[in-house]
């Protein structure tokens, strides 16, 4: 396992991250029961993934406590990265609904305690807004309370989390250039480069780390998922349209030469070009099973595509991967 640091925090973190939710929630196909996630956790660290990205809603709590129970004893061992912002205390989620939010300095000291009892911890590493809009972004109170908390040492850093449909491109940059966020975490993979791109032009000259989620494109660059796949309601890939994923198989069928020239797996192929960007931190695969840990951590061994190669996938994305479009309103 590779390592680097988290934007201007000085916080040593592994390439690949456990992205926690899939332990707290069902969302992916598979329910995950506890003793299982406790294994799954234990695992990742044994191979060197230090990082675990989760959230207080994902299950209620359940992923923080599962972290807890998992790492009783070694705090300090591991960087615990939570988010906040969705008034899971005060309303009940149906299905996917999205939470009402409450990006404001009370709430951000009664969130954070919770999420602290939970995790059974006195400091967090990374605090940040969950799927913040503009308002949040903009508050000033907010971000000097979070910054208060730094220097406190309840937190070691903050930053932000973009939801595609709720806050995304201008969010993003609005955090990188006027708060003093440690990193943004964002959705970025080698089918879907943008906004991911303008956020690292502007990530380096703040020196914010970018955290990757979705690196596999919901499944769809690990094989998992094909122009044939039925996703059940609950599973959070159903807002994927049946046009994107048959163009979206096409276009890995384009990439098929480069990972062979390789000698990779399109899977390998699609983490390392994320990778390959100095300014990417933590990739946070989704992952259901050990295996699944096993294979994504193995292949965090820095052997990269070379700039020039990394820039040739990105001419291949703005030419579509030289596949023609399907007509759709909404491709996505």
């Amino acid at each position: 396992m590779k390592y680097r640091t988290l934007g201007k925090s000085g916080i040593k973190v592994s390439e690949i991250g456990f992205g926690a939710w899939t332990i707290g929630l069902d969302w992916w196909g598979k329910k995950i029961d506890d003793d299982e996630a406790i294994r799954m956790l234990k695992r990742a660290y044994d191979l060197g993934i230090n990082f675990y990205e989760t959230a207080d809603m994902y299950g209620k709590g359940k992923s923080e406590r599962l972290m807890a129970q998992a790492f009783k004893d070694m705090r300090n061992e591991v960087i615990y990265s939570t988010k906040w912002g969705y008034d899971m205390y005060g309303a009940e989620q149906i299905g996917h609904s999205e939470l009402p939010q409450k990006h404001d300095p009370e709430f951000l000291q009664f969130a954070l305690g919770k999420s602290l009892e939970r995790l059974q911890t006195d400091y967090v590493d990374v605090y940040s807004l969950h799927n913040p809009k503009m308002a949040a972004i903009r508050n000033d109170a907010l971000f000097a309370a979070l910054d208060d908390l730094v220097a406190k040492g309840t937190i070691k850093s903050h930053g932000a989390a973009l939801g595609p449909a709720i806050g995304w491109k201008d969010e993003g940059l609005e955090a990188i250039k006027n708060r003093n966020i440690t990193c943004l975490q964002t959705v970025y993979n080698i089918l879907e480069q943008d906004p991911g791109r303008d956020f690292m032009r502007e990530a380096d000259r703040h020196d914010v780390g970018i955290i990757v989620r979705v690196p596999d494109a919901s499944g769809l660059l690990t094989g998992k998922v094909t122009a044939d796949t039925k996703f059940d309601k609950n599973d959070h890939r159903s807002f994927r349209k049946q046009e994107f994923i048959v163009e979206a198989m096409q276009k890995i069928e384009n990439m098929k030469p480069i990972a062979k020239e390789k000698g990779w797996s399109i899977t390998e192929l699609a983490i390392k070009f994320i990778l390959s960007q100095k300014k990417i931190s933590v990739v946070l695969p989704t992952m259901i099973s050990i295996e699944e840990i096993e294979m994504f951590a193995s292949i965090s061994d820095g052997k990269y595509l070379s700039a020039s190669e990394a820039a040739s996938v990105e001419q291949m994305y703005e030419k579509n991967f030289y596949v023609q479009p399907i007509a759709s309103s909404n491709n996505k």
